[in-house]
């Protein structure tokens, strides 16, 4: 062999944000697939759904009406996963048998009263309305002294689990840090007591100096298939100043934010033509009062969808049981998401 080639040789690549590993098969793409394979219909959505309990004015499976909103609407999940009064103290059989109580906030965001809309499908100035929430949000529940961490997300479409169409996430508030905010904060602590920088910043300037798994950048946010992916079409969204919290972004990067979670979902939509589904969340530094000089804001962007609307990829098999893998490699789905338009396939003329 003359050397390894990372678009034909299988091989592993390291994520320094989790310390874990993925193996790669490029040569795996060409594999027939006759697995799971459904249609995806694109039905033509009302703007609003008398039957939808998210829309404006109807009553939820809780049983409240919501207010008549016009623009973005904040409630405590009717039945949520984290409860504020929970009983505390541990469980604690042996050290082999334990449990710890976990209290907590669980909110829902509707980003507008649209039942037809999506961020891809939304104005700038609606996503910026979206983003405000956010860090309304966040700046409200850290507030409060037994919340540790908020974790902005939002599912989209059915394959990800997601109950209603209409445009939503959530965030939840939680005691203590999660594990995957968790294993962040040490490797880039690490990073940033070893070399006086964040390693995302390090990390971004390496991608904008090659672009090869570049989706799509403006002045304050950069978007990248990055070389460790592991979901098809996987993006890591970076902020190109270095902050902690979408707290801490100036007026003109939360409009930035707004313009390329608008570029990153469109391209998602024209990619397949369809309501691309993914799984988003932001990653942001604790809001236990501690100092995070290392913490670098970013999200992550999880699709199932592997080479078509209809095929996807879910792990399982050795990726259950061993690590993960991945055919698709991050400079073949970087490629195909920039090439399309940044015009969404539905507006075009």
């Amino acid at each position: 062999m003359t050397g390894l080639d990372l678009n034909a040789h299988p091989h592993r690549r390291y994520n320094p944000l989790t310390e874990e590993w993925v193996l790669v098969s490029p040569q795996r793409t060409q594999r027939p697939w006759q697995g799971l394979n459904e249609r995806s219909a694109e039905a033509s959505t009302p703007a609003y759904d008398p039957h939808c309990y998210l829309c404006p004015g109807n009553l939820r499976a809780g049983g409240v009406k919501n207010p008549s909103y016009t623009s973005t609407f904040v409630f405590d999940n009717d039945f949520a996963a984290l409860l504020p009064g929970n009983p505390s103290g541990p469980i604690r059989e042996s050290e082999l048998v334990v449990a710890q109580s976990e209290a907590g906030h669980c909110r829902v965001v509707c980003f507008s009263p649209r039942h037809d809309l999506t961020l891809a499908r939304m104005e700038i100035s609606e996503v910026r309305n979206v983003v405000d929430t956010w860090c309304d949000e966040f700046r409200s529940l850290g507030s409060e002294p037994h919340i540790c961490a908020v974790q902005i997300f939002e599912n989209r479409g059915e394959i990800m689990g997601c109950s209603n169409p209409h445009p939503h996430g959530q965030i939840w508030g939680t005691e203590t840090i999660p594990d995957e905010l968790a294993r962040e904060i040490a490797t880039q602590g690490a990073y940033f007591r070893k070399h006086g920088f964040t390693m995302l910043r390090d990390y971004l300037a390496w991608e904008l100096d090659r672009r090869e798994r570049v989706v799509c950048t403006n002045d304050h946010f950069t978007a990248v298939v990055p070389f460790w992916a592991i979901w098809p079409f996987e993006i890591l969204l970076v902020s190109r100043r270095c902050v902690g919290s979408l707290l801490e972004l100036e007026e003109e990067e939360r409009t930035g934010l707004s313009d390329i979670l608008r570029q990153i979902t469109i391209r998602y939509d024209n990619l397949f033509e369809t309501s691309f589904p993914y799984t988003m969340g932001f990653h942001q530094r604790p809001t236990d009062g501690r100092s995070y000089p290392g913490f670098h804001l970013h999200a992550h962007f999880y699709p199932p969808l592997l080479r078509s609307a209809t095929i996807r990829k879910f792990m399982v098999g050795y990726e259950l049981l061993a690590m993960p893998q991945r055919d698709l490699t991050p400079e073949s789905a970087s490629a195909q998401l920039r090439a399309v338009p940044g015009v969404h396939y539905l507006d075009e003329i």
